[in-house]
């Protein structure tokens, strides 16, 4: 069988897809069901070497120097139920870029950083990073499903850079309890859905216990990369917890298949609200038309999309980045041509660990005491009166407005 085109008809510009969805085991049709169905084995039978890729497609030279390299960077894996969407005989296919290595992780470009985010500095103790005032991002494990090749924290994840990364849950606990400002908690990694259940039950257990806190969030690729993982089972731990509020993470239309909307569709069901944050990059996702047709599909999937990311300036990634006046231009060809629910919020991520800086396109052309003077999305001018000026009515003429008590029905 060959790979499945990453760029077939229902993924051309200007389509979103209609009602074809991707299902089935591809290249595994040969195994059991139910041994598909189980995320255990998915995980079991990654492809994580050089030798396994060349089973099923040709290598390019570039990828070659990238998989050779990848044990100093961070590891090769992808479960065969992701590796089904590359198209193995193209090799611009969106999916492939994001999962197979290239030499351009080699190269380390001015501005680009281990930690880009400024993490490490923000950690009062391991595992823990608390940047803005009312909430914490905990950092539960290390290990990912797959290992998407722009990473922001592939200095940690894999092990690949001998990080010694080792989640303190009980220290990190302890600080959450200590620290009453804290509403928020973003459980993440690695990916927190790869913990089991007793473990992930255990941590929303204990979170829940803490008054102050109001809010709990994970942020995950499993639904993506692991769709099997969303269990019925892992599904009641959501709902007896919840509202347990989840972001994943589609960066293309094709990610968005059969199995994936029945994952999200059993999150929802549980009370799960569900987001999602995608990543600009070069030749994955930087054309406004790919864009629309993938937050269409998110909506269809009861996804709402959350935030398009400028790429941060991690090592070795200078060859997914981006131009910020693109990302801008796809803003702007979403605004009032789709519903505003499908218009992600396009931002960057400071470096160094500014935080979340809004990137929008710029429709105020002027303020003044008097008006506001602005384009709406066909770029026609409008404007809006800052004072109130005197009633006048229907003939311009001066408008007399009654008293209270005059128009006070006895």
């Amino acid at each position: 069988m060959d790979g499945v085109a990453c760029q077939s008809a229902e993924f051309l510009p200007g389509s979103d897809g209609n009602n074809s969805w991707f299902e089935g085991q591809g290249l595994w049709q040969h195994i059991p069901e139910s041994d598909w169905r189980d995320w255990t084995w998915q995980l079991k039978n990654r492809i994580t070497t050089v030798a396994q890729l060349e089973q099923f497609m040709t290598l390019t030279a570039e990828e070659k120097a990238g998989c050779a390299f990848a044990n100093q960077k961070l590891a090769l894996a992808i479960t065969p139920y992701f590796f089904n969407l590359i198209d193995r005989s193209d090799p611009d296919c969106p999916i492939r870029k994001q999962v197979i290595p290239r030499a351009g992780e080699m190269v380390i470009s001015d501005g680009e950083m281990l930690d880009s985010l400024g993490e490490d500095e923000h950690s009062p103790v391991a595992g823990l990073v608390h940047r803005y005032p009312d909430r914490v991002l905990f950092l539960v494990t290390d290990r990912c499903a797959a290992y998407c090749r722009y990473c922001t924290r592939s200095r940690l994840v894999s092990n690949a850079q001998d990080y010694n990364f080792h989640p303190e849950y009980e220290q990190g606990l302890r600080y959450i309890e200590a620290h009453p400002e804290i509403r928020d908690v973003l459980l993440s990694g690695g990916d927190p859905l790869l913990l089991s259940d007793k473990k992930l039950e255990h941590l929303l257990a204990r979170l829940r216990e803490i008054k102050h806190v109001e809010f709990i969030r994970i942020g995950s690729r499993i639904p993506v990369f692991l769709p099997q993982r969303i269990t019925p089972a892992l599904a009641d731990i959501f709902k007896k917890y919840g509202p347990i509020w989840m972001s994943i993470h589609v960066n293309h239309p094709k990610e968005c298949t059969a199995e994936l909307r029945a994952a999200c569709d059993r999150l929802s069901f549980a009370g799960v609200p569900l987001g999602n944050q995608s990543v600009l990059l070069r030749g994955v996702n930087d054309d406004a038309e790919v864009m629309k047709a993938l937050v269409h599909r998110l909506l269809r999937m009861r996804v709402r999309p959350y935030y398009l990311y400028q790429m941060d300036l991690i090592t070795g990634g200078s060859h997914f980045k981006v131009d910020v006046r693109k990302g801008i231009e796809i803003i702007r060809a979403l605004r009032g041509h789709t519903t505003g629910y499908a218009v992600p919020q396009y931002v960057i991520d400071a470096p160094g660990g500014g935080g979340k800086v809004p990137i929008n396109p710029d429709y105020v052309e002027a303020i003044t005491e008097d008006e506001v003077v602005f384009r709406n999305f066909e770029g026609r001018i409008f404007r809006y009166p800052l004072k109130a000026g005197a009633a006048k009515g229907t003939d311009g003429a001066p408008l007399e407005v009654p008293g209270i008590e005059s128009i006070i029905v006895h």
